[in-house]
């Protein structure tokens, strides 16, 4: 008979196809952020980010047409919000109007049952736009061939990572399991979560749109994006407790990465660390052959790591403010966690109904 703590050690023992998706994580970003790090164009700490966000889903490959799609996704919008700036400059209150309406949108898209990844891509290239405000088409333009860049060799790590570390072949011995029927959301519920993700982002957006130079802020905006993201997917007593362990973790991480590159400054020891962040927090987003219960708020948790992190040492490890420029963004991000937090719990208790309905 087997002994107990052979039964115990078989029981803890981790899916092989989560293991191949935790190490392709971890492969995936850190090649992408070396590769993006070492070339140095403007904005490049937004390729990993992008590699992140599709090897944290239990999806296979993207095939040719959906990573065309994916860059689509991103700098469409971009390019789309270039529509608004007249009304940015001559009729301010009309642009807020039609920059809600498209980030509703997005929510919406979401929250009916689009793809998450695409909603989200959405997202940031509108919270992007909302960064620069009104300041000159030109930085719209450059933000397009910045993020375009970003997004294509985003996407070309995550096909390397693939290529690299494919998924283990079926078990033969396995009984085949029929995929649950996809269940598609209540539109009427998909519209409240659209607008409750509306109402936590839109304001932090306005903020930044009134603010000169804001595009010091785009960091902040790309958690601003993905918070409101998050809204559309968690339930609403789960939300504000995943916004704000994703924000500690995140910065958490940041922080001790801030540590060791202060310590040895070097793009090996960058590419490490990222490394052994996505095995860290990889073993919190996948789970057998699915994801962790709490896989949302692991993924957004890398991501906060990454987007604190990544500019600061873009700054320059030695420059002057790099450290203070580190905390800014951390406690901005932290407040606005903080912010979204009491905003839902502020929506749903003026709408008991809707948010019963979610729980």
């Amino acid at each position: 008979m087997p002994t107990e703590p052979a039964v115990l050690s078989a029981r803890q023992a981790m899916h092989p196809l989560a293991a191949r998706r935790i190490l392709r994580l971890a492969l995936g970003t850190a090649l992408s952020l070396w590769f993006s790090q070492a070339i140095g164009w403007p904005f490049s700490f937004l390729a990993p980010v992008l590699t992140l966000l599709i090897l944290a889903l239990p999806l296979p490959a993207p095939n040719l047409k959906q990573g065309i799609g994916f860059v689509i996704a991103l700098v469409l919008p971009i390019a789309a919000s270039m529509m608004f700036l007249p009304f940015l400059w001559h009729a301010r209150w009309v642009g807020i109007l039609m920059i809600a309406l498209a980030l509703y949108y997005t929510f919406y898209f979401t929250a009916k049952g689009g793809a998450a990844l695409v909603g989200t891509l959405m997202t940031i290239g509108l919270t992007l736009t909302v960064t620069i405000g009104s300041v000159n088409a030109s930085i719209i333009i450059y933000l397009v061939q910045a993020m375009a860049v970003c997004a294509v060799s985003g996407i070309t790590f995550v096909w390397v990572a693939h290529a690299l570390l494919p998924d283990p072949p079926p078990d033969p011995d396995a009984a085949p399991r029929r995929p649950a029927p996809a269940v598609r959301p209540d539109l009427a519920t998909a519209r409240w979560n659209a607008l409750r993700s509306l109402v936590i982002v839109l304001p932090v957006a306005l903020i930044f749109l009134f603010m000169s130079g804001s595009t010091a802020y785009t960091v902040v905006m790309i958690k601003v994006a993905s918070m409101g993201q998050q809204a559309t997917a968690d339930q609403s007593r789960q939300m504000g407790r995943s916004l704000l362990e994703s924000t500690l973790w995140g910065g958490l991480g940041a922080l001790v990465g801030w540590a060791l590159m202060s310590a040895w400054p070097s793009l090996l020891l960058y590419t490490l660390l990222i490394a052994l962040a996505g095995l860290l927090f990889g073993r919190g987003i996948f789970r057998g052959p699915g994801v962790h219960p709490k896989f949302s708020m692991w993924s957004y948790a890398f991501l906060t790591m990454l987007i604190i992190l990544a500019p600061a040492l873009l700054d320059g490890i030695t420059s002057d403010g790099a450290g203070a420029a580190i905390w800014t963004r951390l406690f901005l991000i932290l407040l606005v966690a903080v912010y979204g937090t009491i905003a839902v719990a502020v929506f749903d208790a003026f709408f008991p109904g809707k948010a019963s309905k979610q729980n």
